[in-house]
């Protein structure tokens, strides 16, 4: 099972790189939806504020 880790010397590289995949993976889908909850934000302050 070490040997499958360890990737012939190479184990620090692949497993890395697949760490920062779905780092990115996770972000590309997290960003756009809390960008949407600020812009809703944004939008509901702008619009209670207008009907004072």
């Amino acid at each position: 099972m070490a040997e499958f880790f360890n990737m012939g010397g190479y184990g620090f590289y692949v497993w890395g790189s697949f760490g920062i995949t779905a780092i990115v993976l996770v972000m590309n889908v997290l960003q756009p939806i809390l960008q949407h909850r600020q812009a809703l934000r944004e939008a509901d302050d702008f619009y209670s504020e207008e009907s004072l």
